[in-house]
């Protein structure tokens, strides 16, 4: 009997010493180097979809895991907006910037028009650069939402025009819609910039000379404007997600850390207009820009944090469609090209380009519920410094106020 209480007090202390460990690495875990990464409009099941079409393309049935579904922390967000349990990007957008809900269509303002301060500025004023980076363009919701307010997320210009005020170091990817204003009678987008001290570069080739610059605006060269091509489509010498993730890198670090923001902003796109092979090579596109944030954390294990999320579910894919439980995803091959960027134009709708890639998904088997979002709950991995933080359930709302508590800012 002796014995046995010996060792259940043993068992006893060792958990205990191991708990109060674990609690004290996980106070001291202090990330210098953040990266938040957004899907736009990627859910579970557009993941899944994804894991299952590489498993495909090796002949296997199962799901091939991707880099960030590898992260060891796991856990699921709600979306609901202010005003829609269904939020739009630029409402979840302000959520996950600001800590705060606000009404669909509102950017950066509270449901009474209040203004709202993102993380970012909190993070730049302890002295740490900031990079805001998208595939679409950067005066959309998601990317806008980091930098500017407004009471209507369509007020492009007037929302690029923000960007100066934020004294970020970086931006990058997508162009402007409105880069002269609504009636093409404003100072051009490009000029404001360089007014304010900001060095603009169209392309990566152009990039190395503009190293010094205290602030960079990276975007495609010029002739190719707006919003970076889907991955399907991609050019020789187009912009990728990964290699504004990189140069981003690159002109940010310092001792002294970095936040990014860096959205997959086609993800959603994509699934609008219910493309499934455009969605999943958005999504391995996404994949790969993480791998870059992924190798940076490789060397700086201690200091960074690494959180992959998405603003909302958008199409509702499906695994399986009618009857049969078959999926033939090895179908989707077939496609060479995307359909989304048409769809996005309501002008060069073409009914029967989308009937041929409806046939596509119907052939692979792969369903779809709505051409826009759902209130779904989206997941959220990550990996580094505090990323426990980051596992259970939580409400969008709290990814900001976490990610301030580990760096120590006050919220």
């Amino acid at each position: 009997m002796k014995k046995s209480y010996l060792i259940i007090s043993i068992v006893v202390f060792f958990s205990v010493v191991s708990s109060v460990t674990y609690a004290q690495r996980e106070h001291q875990e202090k990330p210098k180097y953040v990266f938040l990464f957004i899907g736009d409009g990627m859910g579970f099941s557009q993941i899944s979809l994804t894991e299952a079409y590489l498993a495909t393309q090796k002949g296997k049935i199962g799901s091939d895991p991707i880099s960030f579904t590898k992260f060891p922390v796991m856990g699921m967000v709600t979306t609901h907006s202010a005003n829609s349990f269904i939020t739009c990007s630029s409402a979840a957008g302000t959520a996950i910037s600001t800590g705060f809900k606000t009404n669909n269509l509102m950017l950066g303002v509270d449901p009474d028009t209040n203004k709202l301060t993102s993380i970012t500025y909190k993070i730049h004023d302890k002295g740490i650069q900031i990079g805001i980076l998208s595939t679409v363009t950067i005066d959309h919701a998601t990317p806008g939402a980091f930098y500017a307010n407004s009471t209507a997320r369509s007020s492009y210009y007037d929302i690029a025009t923000q960007i100066p005020a934020s004294g970020f170091e970086f931006f990058g990817g997508g162009g402007f819609l409105k880069p002269d204003g609504d009636k093409g009678d404003k100072t051009n987008i490009y000029n404001v910039l360089e007014n304010n001290g900001y060095a603009v570069v169209r392309g990566l080739r152009n990039l190395s000379s503009k190293k010094t610059s205290e602030k960079v605006a990276l975007f495609q060269e010029v002739g190719k404007e707006k919003d970076l091509p889907f991955a399907i489509d991609r050019k020789d010498g187009d912009l990728a997600l990964k290699d504004i993730v990189a140069a981003a890198i690159d002109h940010l670090y310092t001792k002294k850390g970095f936040f990014i923001m860096a959205e997959g902003g086609k993800i959603d796109w994509a699934a609008h207009s219910n493309d499934a092979k455009s969605t999943i090579l958005e999504i391995l596109d996404f994949a790969d820009a993480i791998e870059i944030a992924y190798q940076f954390y490789l060397k700086h294990p201690k200091e960074t944090l690494i959180i992959v999320t998405s603003d909302h579910d958008t199409g509702g894919a499906s695994l399986g469609r009618d009857k049969g439980d078959q999926l033939k995803l090895n179908e989707l091959n077939n496609q060479t090209g995307s359909f989304a960027e048409y769809k996005s134009d309501t002008e060069k709708f073409n009914q029967e380009k989308y009937e041929a890639f409806m046939g596509l998904s119907r052939t692979a088997k792969v369903g779809w519920t709505t051409t826009s979002h759902l209130g779904n709950a989206v997941p959220i991995f990550s990996i580094g410094a505090g990323s426990r933080s980051f596992s259970g359930r939580m409400d969008n709302t709290e990814i900001p106020r976490k990610i301030l508590n580990l760096m120590n800012i006050e919220f």
